[in-house]
């Protein structure tokens, strides 16, 4: 049967595309693996005489007992530590974060403030700040910093929505803090600037583990201190940090764009600010996400 030349040359044309794209689907693997820091899919080694350990934390803050999570890496320690600040009111806690900040070599902190998933009290905006501060103070006692494998010398915060917001008005307050991360953060004096019935609808859909609060009373609180709420009010203390802005295609990114702004504007330049197309919990870029602040921090330290 007589065979076309053309047919010999189409199927070697063909194996070789196959196998350039073979080669190409390496190379962007390979690519990606050394784009994505190691911790995010290694686990580390193990250390019997020191193991990786989850301790729970009972954190003393204004009369009452709040209640927290370490997340301790294998090693002797001490170990760097970053406390992560959940939202409003944190239904993403980024414990997947904190696994992969843990894999990284840091102690990685998270609570919850009074009034909220479990901590007693009743919630309140202004308290989530005291309640940070309480959370490092804990932290930096000697008997706690040798107990939970802490250098004090290296803390840094990081927060995601509110948290954010938590972690540039602590920051702003505590230059002892070696940097700060800000998640795709909500600005509260900013919520106290909208409309009552606006902040109000905003705040019905935030109540299911938050005690001693209604939708009308969290909103009169916002708009009682928007201004002294206002994100901006951290630059001057936060242009002396290394600070990572991240933000989303969440509506909130203007907020967090201001706060650079103001930074540089008082002579700040360390911040990193870096933006990603995704939703406010980052659902579908967690390794992104994971990856910037494993990199960010690694270099910080």
């Amino acid at each position: 049967m007589w065979k076309s030349p053309h047919s010999s040359i189409e199927s070697h044309m063909r194996t070789a595309s196959g196998f350039l794209l073979t080669i190409l689907a390496a190379g962007s693997s390979i690519a990606l693996a050394q784009s994505v820091p190691a911790a995010i899919y290694t686990d580390p080694p193990a250390d019997a005489a020191h193991p990786a350990t989850m301790t729970v934390l009972h954190i003393p803050s204004h009369g009452l007992i709040i209640n927290g999570l370490v997340y301790s890496p294998p090693g002797a320690g001490p170990h760097p530590t970053i406390v992560i600040c959940h939202g409003l009111p944190g239904n993403e806690k980024n414990l997947d974060l904190a696994q992969a900040l843990r894999r990284a070599g840091w102690n990685a902190v998270t609570f919850n403030y009074r009034g909220s998933w479990g901590s007693p009290g009743n919630f309140r905006f202004a308290q989530t700040l005291e309640d940070a501060v309480a959370v490092l103070a804990y932290l930096r006692d000697p008997a706690n910093a040798t107990r939970l494998g802490i250098d004090t010398r290296r803390i840094a915060m990081a927060g995601h929505s509110m948290g954010g917001w938590v972690t540039a008005l602590t920051a702003a307050n505590d230059h002892a803090l070696i940097g700060a991360i800000l998640i795709s953060a909500g600005d509260m004096g900013a919520v106290g600037d909208a409309s009552r019935d606006r902040t109000v609808a905003a705040m019905a859909d935030d109540m299911e583990s938050l005690a001693g609060v209604t939708a009308e009373s969290m909103a009169d609180e916002a708009r009682a201190n928007a201004k002294a709420f206002r994100m901006e009010n951290a630059a001057a203390g936060l242009a002396p940090m290394p600070l990572l802005a991240l933000t989303s295609d969440d509506g909130l990114a203007p907020g967090t764009d201001a706060l650079v702004r103001a930074i540089q504007a008082t002579g700040g330049h360390k911040v990193t600010a870096v933006h990603v197309a995704t939703d406010h919990s980052w659902s579908d870029r967690r390794i992104a996400l994971e990856s910037e602040i494993i990199k960010w921090l690694t270099a910080l330290h």
